[in-house]
């Protein structure tokens, strides 16, 4: 299940695993290269000029796999197809 609000699209949203119960909250990219918070795990993702940042919230060894999945299922529902997912900050 995917919540964004109409004006906070794109930059702002969270992902909603109801199995796992686990949380993947979008953010548009400060310039300031900020760490994730203790225990999550954090994705970034380049489409165009466009730069978001993913951070767990709720982490417990979920396998990477679902989050990656959960981060292009937010990209294909903005329209987002040329998106790129990276592990770290991208150059």
């Amino acid at each position: 299940m995917i919540s964004i609000s109409n004006a906070d699209l794109p930059k702002g949203g969270t992902i909603h695993d109801r199995r796992s119960k686990l949380k993947v909250k979008a953010s548009g990219l400060v310039k300031t290269r900020v760490k994730p918070r203790k225990g999550e795990v954090r994705f970034f993702v380049t489409a165009g000029n466009e730069t978001l940042a993913f951070e767990t919230e709720g982490y417990k060894r979920h396998r990477q796999l679902l989050i990656l999945q959960m981060i292009s299922m937010y990209c294909m529902y903005l329209g987002l197809f040329e998106a790129q997912i990276h592990s770290t900050y991208p150059s």
